[in-house]
């Protein structure tokens, strides 16, 4: 016999679903929609009707204009906010997949707001992301993301970084200094891949593809511990193939 939890309906709020049969009124409008039309294709009462378009638009989810009801900021951040969830998904996916093709991490960043962001990694138990034991955005001298980011910047914008998070060795093989750094970073082809050894963390070699959209510097990456060096650069060519065939389908977008 089914017990009272189980065939016990689900309590829901009907106020909070009027506001969303609003919402989603509006939404369908253009131009807005008055409220009398809004309550005719909602049928809620028309004193209901004005309540809650009331109560949406105080907290910015809806705006009047000129006798009409349309989207505001709120409800518009809501739409973006699964749009770039949406994207990343999109990212993550890509990045399983050329994982488990190419047999290595693989790491997608982005330089905004005058930071590194390292925005999604894809790794296995037998094949793990290096681990972030220095902060990822403070050393990005340090590792091929930050580098391959950095390249891609102007050189006023490089310095600016520098001035904020100083050339700094963390391990051995760092580079030593900003001079360094700066010719190392001039020097690169416009899509040639940037290979770091044991600079960010000892045992390991990177190297990392940069890809630029618009004003947007990214960068795709792989690793592999040293004793695996020879598989590197095969990888990151593979990497770079993938990447072209997913652009030409517009299918991949980093703009989030």
């Amino acid at each position: 016999m089914a017990t009272a939890t189980q065939t016990a309906a689900p309590t829901l709020i009907g106020s909070v679903q009027r506001a969303l049969r609003l919402l989603e009124a509006v939404s369908s409008h253009a131009d807005g929609a008055p409220a009398k039309q809004l309550a005719r294709e909602t049928g809620l009462p028309l004193p209901t009707t004005y309540h809650l378009l009331r109560t949406l638009t105080h907290e910015g989810y809806l705006v009047r204009e000129k006798g009409v009801f349309v989207l505001g900021d709120a409800a518009v951040r809501l739409a973006c906010g699964g749009d770039v969830q949406n994207r990343r998904i999109k990212i993550e996916d890509s990045l399983a997949r050329w994982r488990d093709e190419i047999g290595v991490p693989v790491y997608f960043a982005l330089y905004r707001e005058g930071e590194i962001e390292l925005v999604a990694v894809a790794d296995t138990p037998s094949a793990p992301a290096v681990e972030e034991w220095a902060d990822f955005r403070e050393t990005g001298h340090a590792h091929a993301i930050g580098q391959c980011l950095l390249s891609q910047l102007d050189l006023k914008s490089r310095q600016d970084h520098l001035d904020r998070h100083p050339v700094e060795a963390i391990t051995p093989y760092t580079v030593r200094n900003r001079h360094v750094l700066l010719d190392r970073l001039g020097g690169l082809g416009r899509m040639e891949p940037l290979v770091e050894r044991q600079e960010y963390a000892l045992g390991t070699v990177c190297a990392a593809i940069p890809i630029t959209a618009g004003s947007t510097a990214a960068a795709m990456a792989i690793s592999l511990p040293l004793h695996q060096e020879e598989r590197l650069l095969p990888a990151v060519e593979r990497l770079r193939t993938e990447i072209g065939k997913l652009f030409s389908s517009l299918a991949f977008s980093i703009s989030i």
